[in-house]
């Protein structure tokens, strides 16, 4: 057993630390959202992973504990659509037992479409999940059915969030990629509707992840457009981050009645302060979100590997990342058929 308050926190070659952990449940979904899963690829004859290829709930908590052992300290459960995942609260209650060297419980938290949140709920609180974020592109159901491509009404969403707040999961992000002439026409619908309402609204641009979703340049609305746009209706400003790597800017409106973010993963690059490590649905560690390839951690864990043992092969992969995409986009963007991205769907957003 590996003793944790002995581990030193590992960081990367640019000297980035390891402490946020993204865990994909399952890279299966019940939307097929345009900039994520593009039914035209993931449709009824796609082939998902079979069940014995994903990590148990028992594996996934083991190779946790040697993320913790790094220096992890938050970890965020994703998919696909992690709440496709059945009993997803046993894994919830075995990564909520986890601590720190310091003796901290690790934050888990979770990021849904909540089209299953509202039966769930209260499950997923009881187990120890802190918070969660959903992904919401629209108000209308013609503008979700567009981003989606998918029947689900958003009152299905709306209420999934709403028993979200009832049974204490807060605060709770909503979060909105926005795409030029298909969603961006609702922007101040969105921070019209969640004003006073306690949830953080984040407004994303339009990222370029995985290699299916045709994603260009002019489709992108920029954070300071949207930040104009907002501020053309409610006057805002700008706080302060929560934390030093958070990637979300944060702006809140004069008036008091809440807070909004944006998220420029495009006209602002953040990879300086990038913390996240990426465990796929099948093993694998990435160390980007735009990476191409990952270190398989399934096949040592199931042919025994010891914890430390295992602990030594995360650290041996972080301490080598140099991973910088979005600082390096305009040569990685002209990236050859054979070396495509992994898609946002396999290791989660």
């Amino acid at each position: 057993m590996t003793d944790l308050s002995k581990i030193v926190p590992t960081t990367d070659t640019l000297q980035r630390p390891l402490s946020d952990l993204r865990i994909s449940v399952t890279d299966r979904c019940n939307l097929r959202c345009t900039y994520c899963m593009p039914r035209a690829v993931f449709d009824r004859n796609h082939v998902f992973l079979p069940r014995a290829e994903l990590l148990s709930f028992e594996e996934i908590a083991r190779l946790t504990k040697s993320f913790i052992a790094l220096g992890v300290h938050k970890i965020r459960l994703t998919g696909g659509e992690p709440l496709l995942r059945r009993n997803l609260e046993q894994l919830i209650e075995k990564l909520a037992r986890l601590h720190t060297a310091e003796g901290q419980p690790v934050e888990i938290t979770l990021t849904t479409n909540a089209v299953l949140l509202s039966r769930q709920a209260q499950s997923l609180k009881d187990a120890g999940l802190a918070r969660l974020s959903v992904s919401l592109d629209g108000l209308s159901d013609e503008t979700f059915r567009r981003m989606s491509d998918s029947d689900v009404p958003v009152k299905t969403v709306l209420d999934g969030i709403a028993a979200a707040q009832r049974v204490g999961l807060a605060p709770i992000k909503v979060n909105m990629v926005v795409k030029r002439g298909v969603n961006d026409h609702e922007i101040i619908a969105m921070a019209t509707h969640f004003r006073n309402s306690g949830i953080v609204l984040r407004f994303i641009e339009y990222m370029d992840v995985g290699s299916t979703n045709g994603w260009r340049m002019d489709d992108v609305v920029t954070a300071k457009e949207i930040l104009e746009r907002i501020a053309s209706h409610f006057p805002i400003r700008q706080i302060d981050p929560n934390y030093s790597s958070e990637v979300a800017e944060r702006w809140s409106y004069a008036d008091g009645s809440g807070e909004i973010g944006v998220i420029a993963s495009i006209t602002q690059a953040f990879c300086q302060t990038c913390t996240r490590a990426r465990l796929s649905t099948d093993g694998k560690l990435y160390t980007c979100l735009f990476a191409t390839n990952g270190l398989d951690l399934r096949a040592p864990l199931r042919e025994g590997a010891t914890e430390q043992a295992l602990t030594t092969l995360i650290a041996d992969r972080w301490q080598q990342r140099n991973d910088r995409y979005s600082q390096l986009r305009q040569a990685a963007t002209t990236m050859s058929p054979s070396q495509k991205k992994i898609e946002m769907s396999y290791i989660g957003g």
